[in-house]
């Protein structure tokens, strides 16, 4: 794949930029063509344009792409961009890992406050306009067990660590981090499960951890632990998990993250009296897509100076 060195490098963004945002990406790239479209179906009209994409490039839409260098995820996760087509092709793909930790982690925090509470008892005795008082549990002295020790993890760790807790972590090295008490392999996941009052999933959804929560792991875990994810379904088998909750290998759930998205309907989980279902909300704050931007430009200055940009995704790996 080639490009005119002597012609404009072209940008096609499909989030919308602030003055002082513009303004750093000209002083960056000074000969830059910036272009900004409401949504990624916009800007597929002009794909042929691009030089850079900071958004979504449908696989229809690749082949039109000839000019086409990097594009950069505004996800931390860019699931669906990793086709076999762009898999197979010299694009380099980055995305925005980071940038949506501080809101996770505090998501996951308020919902293991939430089970740990019972805190839908008060909401329906708010509705109901009933005082009723009870003994209710504490997060501290509890262990929690964190799936995927990312930016998220990390964050989450040093949080429940706030609160007292024991915090326990996972994934591909042993290697620690701040605010984690011990780190297990992936292959003494159970040992880890065993131990743990909470499951935090924060990992991202790869071609190795899909799936890697089966009937092995929700039987390790104990009958009085929450099982909580708010990075992306699909790492907990669906079916196993549901029997998990209604047959009371443990006690409940909190799921931002779904299989399906939008969790239709029809699905089995709204109906669950021991879940709460959030709509993959976690981290949609205005200062998560602030840090998208951050990494962008941060990223875009290195391109520009013939340097890796950040976040670079290992097309194999998924993340």
């Amino acid at each position: 794949m080639t490009t005119d060195t002597n012609s404009p490098l072209n940008i096609l963004l499909s989030r919308r930029l602030d003055a002082a945002q513009r303004a750093e990406i000209e002083a960056l790239a000074p000969r830059a063509l910036v272009r900004v479209y409401p949504d990624d179906k916009a800007l597929a009209a002009d794909i042929a344009d691009a030089d850079i994409v900071g958004g979504f490039v449908a696989e229809q839409d690749l082949e039109k792409a000839t000019r086409l260098r990097w594009i950069h995820s505004w996800a931390a996760g860019p699931n669906e961009q990793l086709y076999p087509a762009l898999q197979g092709s010299r694009v380099l793909v980055t995305c925005s890992k980071g940038n949506g930790a501080i809101p996770l982690a505090e998501h996951a925090m308020m919902l293991m406050l939430m089970l740990n509470r019972e805190a839908m008892r008060w909401m329906a005795s708010q509705r109901e306009r009933r005082w009723e008082r009870f003994t209710h549990a504490e997060l501290n002295g509890l262990t929690l067990g964190i799936v995927g020790m990312g930016h998220a993890g990390v964050d989450l760790a040093c949080k429940a660590k706030a609160f007292h807790m024991r915090v326990l972590g996972t994934r591909r090295s042993v290697e620690t981090a701040p605010g984690f008490d011990q780190v297990f392999a992936r292959e003494q996941i159970h040992a880890m499960l065993a131990q743990s009052d909470f499951v935090v999933v924060t990992a991202p959804l790869t071609p190795e951890s899909a799936g890697m929560l089966g009937e092995p792991e929700f039987r390790a875990m104990k009958p009085s632990a929450y099982y909580i994810c708010v990075s992306r379904g699909g790492i907990a088998d669906d079916d196993t998990l549901f029997r998990a909750l209604q047959e009371g290998w443990i006690a409940g759930a909190g799921l931002d993250a779904h299989q399906q998205e939008p969790l239709p309907a029809s699905s089995r989980f709204w109906g669950l009296p021991n879940v709460i279902i959030t709509p993959h909300n976690g981290a949609t704050t205005a200062a998560t897509r602030e840090r998208a931007m951050d990494i962008f430009i941060r990223s875009l200055g290195r391109f520009v100076a013939g340097e890796p940009p950040l976040n670079i995704v290992d097309l194999r790996l998924g993340y």
